[in-house]
């Protein structure tokens, strides 16, 4: 039998977005609590070493996951263990439970989700062993470690493409490769593949084990074709896959508007449909997904939430303001 809380706002994942808006939520005097199945930092625990974020030229990823879960627990937002069942808007009064697998209940008048995202993994042995240490899903995150060196993108889509084009900036040398004889990117996006003189398509094949070194680092991956069933070894110091990325949305009870891959639409506040309900960082929809936007979209959020949790004490809840995108704010 679990527990009901009760917050001023519920943040639901601790990544960079959910610490950002637990220290905001804390600024502004809210009681807020952020949620996480494990501990706090999210996709920055997966990174080796961060060297695009601003003020940090070099740091590493549990570093700075740490720095900014303790500068959020400094202005009063607290952190709880809890796998997140459920996220509904329910009760009469218009506020949220959300629900944890131990049987635990928050709710509240606000929440923000931050829960991020997904990377689809190919599943085969050696990939999470060296992720980190070779094997990467973040090609703006990671290229820069791969100056002078020959890597390996997987996929065939629009990403796959786009960042193998991008990682020619410091890869001496790129392998694409795709498990069809074609690939299903815009054309444009192929045509400026294909005119790049250090990409490489390797066709209908598929990666079936990534081998390290004596330190641990990427060496070689071995292929497979999916015709001949020839097997074979590419020498590669990096491997990137983009084969899809799942947003963490299966929480929210209820229909809530989001684009056709599953990201959630918000005004310009990351106001969602829902009223009430805020999202920020790698579960929205938008241009790109970095540490940096993350927190610039949980900095509005939770500015936004605190405006709008205002207005509800003041007695303006039923006619909130209306943002830029439409959704009430």
């Amino acid at each position: 039998m679990g527990t009901t809380y009760n917050f001023d706002v519920v943040i639901v994942g601790a990544g960079p977005a959910g610490m950002c808006a637990g220290m905001y939520a804390g600024r502004s005097m809210l009681k807020a609590v952020v949620l996480e199945r494990g501990f706090p930092g999210g996709e920055l625990l997966n990174t080796e070493v961060i060297e695009d974020y601003p003020g940090f030229e070099h740091i590493l990823g549990h570093e700075l996951a740490q720095k900014f879960s303790d500068h959020a627990a400094k202005f009063g937002a607290e952190f709880r263990n809890g796998v997140i069942v459920e996220c509904v808007q329910k009760r009469q009064d218009g506020t949220f439970e959300t629900r944890c697998d131990n049987g635990d209940v928050y709710v509240s008048p606000a929440v923000i989700v931050t829960a991020g995202g997904t990377p689809i993994k190919l599943g085969i042995p050696g990939e999470l062993e060296y992720a980190g240490k070779g094997v990467s899903y973040c090609a703006i995150c990671d290229g820069a470690f791969f100056r002078n060196q020959e890597i390996a993108v997987v996929g065939g889509g629009d990403a796959a493409t786009e960042e193998a084009d991008f990682l020619t900036r410091y890869a001496s040398k790129v392998y694409l490769i795709h498990r069809r004889e074609s690939l299903r990117a815009s054309k444009i996006l192929q045509q400026r593949l294909f005119a790049n003189p250090k990409i490489e398509v390797i066709w209908n094949t598929v990666v079936d084990e990534v081998e390290g070194d004596a330190q641990g680092l990427v060496k070689n991956l071995k292929l497979r074709d999916v015709e001949t069933d020839a097997r074979r070894d590419l020498p590669a110091q990096g491997m990137f896959v983009f084969i899809g990325f799942r947003p963490n949305t299966g929480i929210i009870e209820g229909h809530v508007d989001h684009d056709e891959m599953g990201y959630l639409r918000t005004d310009a506040n990351m106001h969602t449909s829902i009223r009430g309900l805020f999202a920020a960082g790698d579960v929205r929809s938008q241009l790109t997904r970095q540490v940096t936007t993350a927190v610039g979209d949980a900095t509005t959020a939770a500015i936004a939430a605190e405006k709008y949790l205002k207005a509800l004490a003041d007695g303006d809840g039923d006619e909130p303001l209306v943002g830029s995108g439409g959704y009430a704010v």
